[in-house]
């Protein structure tokens, strides 16, 4: 992987903000960033699109990319459905010097690290636990999959220690600033 190709590893609980501020930071270097799509088994959101949110896959799909080899990484996430990394996703654009962000579980992202020793990795958090509890409700998630992901969030936060940077995300403009000042530190050839 190029100096100038950064894999940047973002994880942290549901409703932390990940996805937003990866979208903020790719916004500076649109050219040089992406975000690597990932596969699920879970059924899309209210205005989540295949291909552009995540690449929605049947369990039957999903197994036989597994079979073939297709994903870097993959696991069953808040207890109920697949997720995982298609390579063909992160490998091709870093060959292209194109930097890819991992938005990946906890699980994800210990197998990515160990297949690229040369990562940025961020873990997201909010202040309180009742925090995430507000933002899952608030994006119309169920009250069983407001549980569900607390759940794992209490589980995902006792690995916020095996990253090389936390944020708390309680002030969007400054933990997007904080982000892309980690992804420019770690990779100077973006600017």
């Amino acid at each position: 992987m190029a100096d100038d190709a950064p894999l940047i590893i973002v994880s942290g609980p549901s409703g932390s903000g990940k996805s937003t501020l990866i979208k903020g930071v790719i916004a500076r270097w649109p050219s040089r960033l992406r975000l690597a799509v990932s596969a699920t088994t879970r059924d899309p959101r209210p205005g989540e699109e295949n291909g552009r949110d995540y690449h929605f896959l049947t369990q039957e799909q999903f197994a036989r990319d597994v079979a073939e080899d297709k994903f870097l990484e993959f696991a069953v996430v808040h207890e109920q459905s697949w997720y995982g990394t298609p390579r063909d996703e992160v490998g091709p654009w870093l060959k292209k010097g194109v930097g890819v962000f991992l938005d990946v579980d906890v699980q994800g992202a210990s197998r990515i690290r160990e297949l690229f020793p040369d990562h940025l990795s961020v873990f997201v958090k909010l202040p309180h636990l009742w925090v995430y509890c507000k933002r899952l409700e608030e994006r119309g998630d169920s009250a069983e999959d407001v549980v569900r992901r607390l759940k794992t969030a209490v589980g995902e936060l006792n690995h916020a220690g095996a990253y090389q940077h936390q944020i708390v995300n309680d002030d969007l403009r400054r933990a997007t600033d904080e982000l892309a000042a980690l992804v420019l530190g770690r990779f100077p050839a973006l600017a």
